[in-house]
């Protein structure tokens, strides 16, 4: 599975981006579909995430700002963020779980993508 990230940039505080992941290769299997972030000096961190049934998941820290959706059609998810504050600020990584046996889920990452947030 490869996934291609896409969206991240530089916004001011209040403002919006809206990030792209587009997934490849043997999909076959994905459940879930998410993003993460990681900060300078701090561990990854779930941001949101979606199944491919629709149902989403939020860190606190976003719900009500941040939106996760998927089209499923085209092996895609988004995350539209408003109301930015400056500690979103952070590498964003897609992920994508696929069921490889079943027992067995392998967790794929794109590429980061900046989001930056100033004040």
């Amino acid at each position: 599975v490869q996934l291609q990230a896409s969206g991240g940039g530089s916004v001011q505080a209040g403002g919006s981006l809206r990030l792209s992941c587009a997934a490849s290769g043997s999909i076959f299997g994905i459940t879930v579909m998410g993003w993460y972030r990681q900060a300078p000096g701090k561990q990854r961190e779930l941001v949101a995430s979606i199944t491919s049934g629709g149902i989403s998941n939020y860190a606190d820290s976003v719900k009500g700002r941040f939106t996760i959706s998927r089209d499923n059609a085209k092996n895609t998810v988004y995350l539209e963020m408003n109301s930015l504050k400056p500690e979103d600020t952070a590498l964003y990584y897609c992920n994508a779980k696929r069921r490889t046996t079943i027992v067995t889920i392998k967790d794929y990452w794109g590429q980061g993508t900046q989001v930056t947030v100033s004040s």
